[in-house]
């Protein structure tokens, strides 16, 4: 198969209302209690908590994780006067499809990754991005649903 790895999406396809993080933080293996590698990179990775901006998400859809491999914990931009959260935005993000079967009856999810966190329309000053390889592979978490 010709694909590997995750499917390469725009952020504004996947969060078109725009999106806000509330906290970073180190995935952990649940084995080993660990750090958990990027399998591509060997870089750990970060799970930045993110609520999408979408006024018609609900459940599940409305909060979601989108994993960083990066040296050093992605810094989040700075707070907006007057809003609850930090507005963000993804780079290089892509998509894992995946079957959830922990519910009732399986059904198809995704889950997101990205190479780096930075302001909206800002130059990325505000993150710090993995190397270029990063973004690619499978294994990410999130929780968005596809279907």
């Amino acid at each position: 198969m010709a694909i590997q790895g995750g499917l390469p999406v725009e952020f504004g396809t996947v969060f078109p209302n725009g999106a806000y993080a509330l906290s970073v933080e180190a995935i952990t293996d649940f084995e080993t209690k660990r750090p958990q590698l990027d399998k591509n990179t060997g870089l750990p990775l970060w799970a930045v908590d993110v609520i999408d901006a979408d006024p018609e998400a609900r459940g599940k859809a409305k909060s979601v994780k989108v994993k960083v491999a990066a040296e050093h914990c992605p810094t989040l931009p700075d707070e907006v006067p007057g809003l609850p959260f930090r507005p963000v935005e993804f780079e290089s993000m892509t998509v894992v499809p995946y079957v959830d079967d922990s519910g009732r009856r399986p059904r198809v999810a995704y889950s997101l990754r990205a190479r780096g966190v930075k302001t909206p329309g800002g130059n990325g000053a505000a993150s710090r991005k993995a190397p270029a390889a990063a973004g690619a592979g499978a294994g990410a978490s999130g929780g968005k649903d596809a279907g």
